[in-house]
């Protein structure tokens, strides 16, 4: 551990507060068998971590990559909140390269629902935007529980653009994940396309509404009209043929 991520390091142990630690820990799901299981915390706020980010935006890639293999969840989320500064910032396609490659590099590290929601859209949808988006198809093939994560969250970037093709085939490729957090991730990318463009999700949910896990089907229709969502849940919806 270099001198700089000492210093980073000592930084959170100093904002760290046990009560909030255990608090996270549950939150977290870190217990055994859990998606969580073994995560470590200082316990520190968001709010604060993001405070840092101002504090420490400016240390390079390489210590950015060393901080987000650290055991602790707070410095790996700074670490990303630094990675998306970073890429925000970057004005030449080998520096977002560079960024982005550290990123996919390490996402063994990013191995919490948080972490990649902060991050993924940020870096991995904004990056590939205007590229080549097969990485996001095989992220979201992946037999990792996080990589298929930012696979589908990743596409949030286009969705903010009304982009959504991507983010339907991904949700389709989800329809028989195992995962309740892939679940809940999938059906919130529909939610986002359907506050967009209603018929661009009704469309997919007619076709798949009664394949789809029912928490991912609920987290999509969480916006719909009383009756509307109803008829889904109890899989009686006609199409409309619109």
């Amino acid at each position: 551990m270099n001198s700089k991520i000492k210093q980073i390091m000592s930084k959170l142990r100093e904002l760290s507060d046990s009560d909030i630690a255990v608090h996270s820990q549950r939150f977290f799901k870190t217990g055994k068998g859990e998606y969580g299981e073994g995560d470590r915390f200082l316990g520190i706020r968001v709010p604060t971590i993001r405070q840092c980010v101002r504090e420490y935006r400016a240390i390079s890639l390489e210590d950015t990559t060393e901080l987000l293999k650290s055991p602790f969840h707070e410095a790996r989320l700074l670490a990303l909140l630094i990675l998306v500064a970073k890429y925000a910032s970057a004005n030449v396609n080998a520096e977002q390269d560079a960024i982005y490659r550290a990123y996919r590099g390490n996402t063994e590290f990013i191995n919490n629902w948080d972490l990649v929601d902060c991050s993924a859209e940020h870096v991995v949808g904004a990056h590939l935007f205007l590229r080549d988006r097969k990485p996001i198809y095989r992220l979201v093939r992946s037999k990792s529980l996080w990589e298929r994560r930012i696979g589908i969250i990743s596409t949030f970037h286009f969705i903010k653009r009304k982009d959504f093709p991507d983010t339907l085939e991904c949700a389709k490729l989800l329809l028989h994940d195992k995962e309740d957090l892939i679940h809940k991730a999938a059906g919130w990318m529909l939610r986002e396309v359907g506050k967009r463009d209603h018929n661009a999700e009704e469309k997919f949910l007619e076709r798949h509404y009664k394949q789809m896990p029912r928490t991912m089907l609920r987290y999509a229709i969480e916006r719909f009209p009383e009756k509307e969502r109803l008829a889904y849940l109890h899989g009686t919806k006609q199409a409309s043929g619109k």
